[in-house]
């Protein structure tokens, strides 16, 4: 795999994307309203979005078909994960998997050690 080769509706976020793409991880389990939407993400990666990042992403992500909001419970507003959104996640693991894969293998030539 070329990085970068696969065209994804992600990298039109620009500096954007990876707030998004955390939003997206998050909601693969379950649909999630905002707070535990930024609950989640704090806890896989330790980064904590404020509410314009977050509802920003959200936005974002629901123009591009990604994720969808569902009926409120109170004042509470549950978002879901698309099909769309399910495989724009895919992709982009994959795509960081196989940069990861690479960046080690450079690295391993660069030490000459094994992880």
């Amino acid at each position: 795999m070329e990085f970068g080769d696969a065209m994804s509706v992600l990298s039109e976020f620009g500096r954007f994307s990876e707030p998004a793409l955390f939003v997206l991880i998050s909601l693969l389990d379950a649909p999630k309203h905002g707070y535990a939407i930024v609950i989640d993400i704090e806890d896989f990666a330790g980064r904590r979005l404020g509410p314009g990042t977050l509802y920003g992403a959200l936005g974002r992500l629901e123009r591009h078909g990604l994720v969808e909001a569902l009926a409120p419970t109170g004042r509470r507003k549950p978002y879901r994960l698309t099909s769309t959104g399910r495989a724009e996640v895919r992709r982009a693991l994959d795509e960081m998997s196989a940069l990861a894969t690479y960046g080690d293998k450079r690295w391993h030539g660069l030490t000459g050690s094994p992880a």
